[in-house]
């Protein structure tokens, strides 16, 4: 904006002056690529600008995940209006409505999804699911297309092309098992989780949180919908913690289940185990008396900037955390943007370039400024803290802060190479 604004001082009148500042139709010279329009978008807030297309592919109807994907979209899509009601980006607005596509959380529905879409979109705003977003990751590669996962995989630390935010489903473990046994003695640990990247990176980080602690570790791999394997293992092996990695119901289930058959152990859930309907679900008991969140930022009702901004964007809604995982996750895709449009290069090279030179991201104080280093190796730029939530009615969400920010010995001495691996 101020090269623009450089450029026009002379020039006499207002009216002009107001016209460079809210741009026009493309008005920089920037180069361009897929999915960047000098045409306005459809229903444009800003009618004078071009169109920057995004793309979103998530699980929206009937898959596992479809309480964290459909309020996501929805949290993305205002936070992106928001972005145009403040004038856009240099001379566009962001299009995250065109181009939506439901994945059902199945890999070859969302390869479909994406090899339709990603010649008309500059870059992906969402990508449920770290088996889904692994199956396109060699496409987004080839094509050098940024993504902002709906998924918090080790993996995407390391891959330029993929704009992460908060602390891995590995560091959330390692964490979990840090706050336990900080404050009570444990023995046994057992990771029980679903297959694929998601479930493996939790089940990697609590091996390497339990081998810190000196601590017995097992996992059991659980299918969709059906936890009666794990419930079996649970009280056969009898572990002190049980790191649950799952969707929402099954992870009620195990919890519920076990401890009505006599489990008296307790259980860490990773960030997509929780949703409130769980506190009306048979086991809210169970969950209530047993069960721990860990979390990549803080709840929908915390007193931030970004929160707030949030919330005034979503108007009457009822009160949902996977709003504000959607909101949270769009700023680094913001910044990046932003830096590619005052390097006039809007091309997905430039993106690519622009994640690089990104050091800072301004989350509005909804996670610290440490979360949005990009521009390092993984091991430097890995954000490693966590917040720990607990059940409770009170709550708008129905989770309740326990413990702010923060990253365990564990987390802290990891050494971060590469994605975290289960060693059998």
């Amino acid at each position: 904006m101020d090269s623009v604004r450089s450029r026009i001082k002379a020039l006499a009148g207002a009216a002009l002056v107001t016209a460079a500042l809210t741009g026009c139709a493309g008005s920089s010279d920037a180069h361009v690529g897929p999915g960047v329009t000098k045409e306005p978008c459809p229903n444009a807030v800003n009618k004078k600008n071009g169109c920057i297309y995004l793309g979103i592919i998530s699980d929206l109807t009937s898959g596992p995940f479809k309480a964290l994907g459909a309020p996501m979209t929805t949290a993305e899509q205002k936070f992106w209006h928001r972005v145009n009601q403040q004038g856009g980006i240099k001379g566009y607005d962001i299009d995250v409505v065109t181009y939506v596509r439901d994945n059902r959380y199945d890999i070859e529905v969302h390869r479909r999804a994406h090899n339709e879409i990603k010649g008309k979109v500059l870059a992906l705003a969402q990508t449920l699911g770290s088996p889904m977003t692994d199956a396109i990751l060699p496409d987004l590669r080839s094509n050098k297309m940024i993504a902002v996962p709906a998924s918090w995989s080790s993996k995407w630390e390391a891959e330029d092309v993929i704009l992460e935010s908060g602390a891995s489903y590995c560091f959330e473990s390692m964490n979990a098992i840090d706050y336990i046994a900080q404050r009570t003695s444990i023995k046994k640990v057992l990771s029980v989780h679903y297959p694929g990247d998601y479930g493996a990176d939790a089940a990697a980080g609590a091996q390497i949180g339990a081998r810190a602690h000196g601590l017995t570790f097992s996992d059991i791999e659980v299918v969709q919908n059906q936890p009666g394997d794990a419930v079996d293992a649970i009280m056969t092996q009898k572990p002190d913690l049980v790191i649950v990695t799952t969707g929402p119901a099954d992870a009620a289930a195990i919890v519920g289940d076990s401890v009505s058959r006599g489990f008296d152990g307790r259980f860490f859930g990773t960030n997509p185990t929780w949703d409130k309907s769980l506190l009306k679900n048979a086991a809210a008991p169970a969950m209530k008396s047993r069960y721990l969140q860990t979390a990549p930022w803080k709840p929908f009702a915390t007193d931030s900037p970004g929160h707030t901004a949030m919330r005034a964007a979503l108007g009457s809604v009822d009160p949902n955390d996977n709003f504000t995982s959607g909101w949270v996750s769009s700023y680094p895709l913001k910044a990046v943007l932003q830096k590619a449009a005052e390097n006039k290069d809007l091309t997905r090279d430039g993106l690519l370039e622009a994640v690089k030179q990104t050091t800072i991201v301004d989350y509005e104080g909804m996670l610290p400024s440490a979360a949005g280093n990009f521009s390092g190796d993984a091991n430097t730029s890995a954000f490693r803290q966590s917040v720990i939530n607990r059940p409770d009615d009170a709550e708008f969400t129905g989770i309740k802060v326990i413990s702010d920010f923060f990253s365990g010995p564990t987390a802290r001495s990891h050494r971060f190479t590469g994605t975290c691996q289960l060693s059998k």
